[in-house]
């Protein structure tokens, strides 16, 4: 049986690199974290650590069981929220991670309607993109994860069950001033601009963007990537490039210099992902809630 103790010392030294940081993060004393780190190994029959330099790091053994042990620790600390949690709502907390255009509109008011519902629970918020926010759910590090995905993105992993939320629609953006504009821009119009510079975002919509330009016959020319809304809109409205954005993005931030044009079944499925079945600790519950009725 391994010691839940000594597998945090593991992680420890995985995220700082050396006994005397992982001593400091964990309040220990250098000896003491050598004593779990030897004991551990001894568990295990494999060497966990090397030296490298001034410094350690892990063996493939190590980073094997760091990585497995990331997910138990991550499952146990969750499991004392949960606990803790059905003592009831007066108290406590539950984390939420988000993409940015999801926190610059609907979660704001879903943070508003938790609070005055459940003044006494705290709500953590962390900005990261799907993947990054998938992680950190499965790791135990937050309980709720909106994300986003598209028709043909992967599957995510079993254990991870996803509440829908909303289906947000695709623009085509170029320069000009007219705002938003009415009517559709169809594959015929996306290949006319095959050979302009694209501006592409995150890794899963700039997976998006080559898989729609496939479908109208070309190969984007991506002369820049951000995964910043606003910079984006400058660039495109000074004449550097065209691209693509879901609409949430425009309700954040709508550059006065670009146009807007919907892409006809071109929708982005906004999710808040939980880990494992219903029913969720109340303190989750309250959270899903919250984002339903703030859209």
């Amino acid at each position: 049986m391994l010691d839940v103790v000594r597998l945090r010392v593991l992680l420890a030294v995985a995220r700082r690199g050396s006994l005397t940081a992982a001593a400091k993060e964990l309040h220990y004393s250098q000896p003491s974290v050598s004593h779990h780190l030897a004991r551990l190994e001894a568990e295990t029959g494999a060497k966990l650590i090397q030296r490298a330099g001034r410094g350690i790091r892990l063996t493939e053994a190590g980073r094997l069981l760091a990585d497995r042990a990331a997910d138990i620790v991550g499952r146990l600390d969750a499991a004392a929220e949960e606990l803790a949690s059905h003592v009831g709502l007066r108290s406590g907390r539950v984390r939420l991670a988000a993409f940015p255009s999801a926190l610059g509109t609907f979660i704001p008011e879903a943070a508003t309607r938790l609070g005055r519902a459940h003044p006494g629970l705290l709500l953590h918020l962390t900005e990261t993109e799907p993947p990054e926010a998938l992680k950190l759910l499965r790791a135990g590090r937050v309980d709720v994860a909106v994300m986003f995905r598209y028709d043909d993105t992967a599957p995510e992993e079993n254990g991870i069950q996803m509440v829908h939320l909303l289906d947000d629609p695709s623009y085509l953006i170029r320069p000009g001033p007219q705002g938003e504009r009415t009517g559709h821009s169809d594959h015929a119009e996306l290949a006319e601009h095959a050979e302009a510079a694209w501006i592409a975002g995150c890794d899963r919509c700039r997976l998006h963007l080559l898989d729609i330009c496939a479908k109208a016959g070309f190969e984007p020319r991506i002369t820049f990537t951000s995964d910043d809304i606003v910079a984006v809109q400058a660039l495109v409205a000074a004449g550097m490039g065209i691209t693509v954005l879901p609409g949430l993005a425009l309700r954040a931030h709508l550059h006065p210099g670009v146009s807007a044009t919907p892409i006809p079944g071109s929708t982005r499925h906004v999710l808040a992902a939980v880990y494992g079945d219903p029913p969720h600790p109340p303190a989750t519950e309250a959270l899903l809630s919250a984002l339903r009725e703030s859209l």
